[in-house]
């Protein structure tokens, strides 16, 4: 077979991997490929605008043209007594000594808000609004995990940050998203939370989901997870049938 005709065969491959996950590591790609990274890099390359490398990451490209519809800063008033009874729901099934992951976003800061001022217990998160809370509570200790700022989202993402990750045992994770669904899965806007998503859902004994109701039925971007991925969905509302 020519060399167009194995590099066909392998962008086929990758369409089909991004089609089920969403979005895949480069060096996760060229492993499962059989290939080298400056392969799958020349490869998306010549594919003529159908996949896009962003720090690390393969996304299709037509995922990165649509661009992002969420900004933290207009999406902190959206549904905000509705996120709130979410989390009031959710902070229940924090433990004394437990060791939790919160995601970024805007209803998780009211998670964190509710934890009760005595509880004694490690967090985890990567975003500035959520370690604004916890790092003024003297029983927590609080875990940050670092790398390239995002403004839209107040949030970070790089290697080290999920390394450290992967190294931590979860007691429970706390997983924010922009869409619910039955058959598109549960999605986000920013393709850079993807993998720490994903990581903090494999690292966790209990994983929860914590939406309002205006999530369910929604689809975002970045796909994360299936809905059997959680151990329950919070939100303020049951979710529809």
């Amino acid at each position: 077979m020519s060399r167009t005709g194995y590099r066909d065969e392998r962008l086929d491959a990758l369409g089909a991997m991004l089609e089920r996950e969403g979005v895949l590591r480069l060096r996760d790609a060229a492993v499962r490929l059989g290939v080298s990274e400056m392969t799958v890099r020349r490869d998306i390359t010549e594919a003529r605008g159908r996949f896009t490398c962003l720090g690390g990451h393969i996304v299709g490209a037509l995922d990165v043209s649509a661009g992002s519809d969420y900004v933290l800063d207009q999406e902190k008033d959206s549904h905000a007594a509705a996120k709130a009874a979410a989390c009031a729901r959710a902070v229940k099934l924090i433990e004394e000594d437990d060791t939790i992951f919160i995601d970024c976003g805007t209803t998780t800061p009211h998670l964190a808000a509710r934890i009760p001022e005595d509880m004694r217990l490690t967090a985890i998160c990567y975003s500035m609004n959520v370690a604004e809370i916890l790092c003024h509570r003297k029983n927590i200790r609080l875990i940050v995990l670092g790398g390239l700022y995002h403004p839209a989202a107040a949030s970070f993402s790089g290697e080290e940050g999920l390394e450290t990750l992967k190294r931590l045992n979860l007691n429970k994770a706390f997983i924010s998203a922009g869409g619910v669904h039955e058959t598109r899965g549960v999605t986000c806007s920013h393709f850079h939370e993807v993998p720490i998503k994903q990581i903090a859902i494999e690292r966790a004994l209990e994983c929860h989901l914590v939406v309002d109701a205006s999530k369910f039925g929604k689809v975002r971007p970045a796909h994360f997870a299936e809905i059997g991925a959680f151990t329950s969905i919070i939100s303020d509302q049951p979710q529809p049938a």
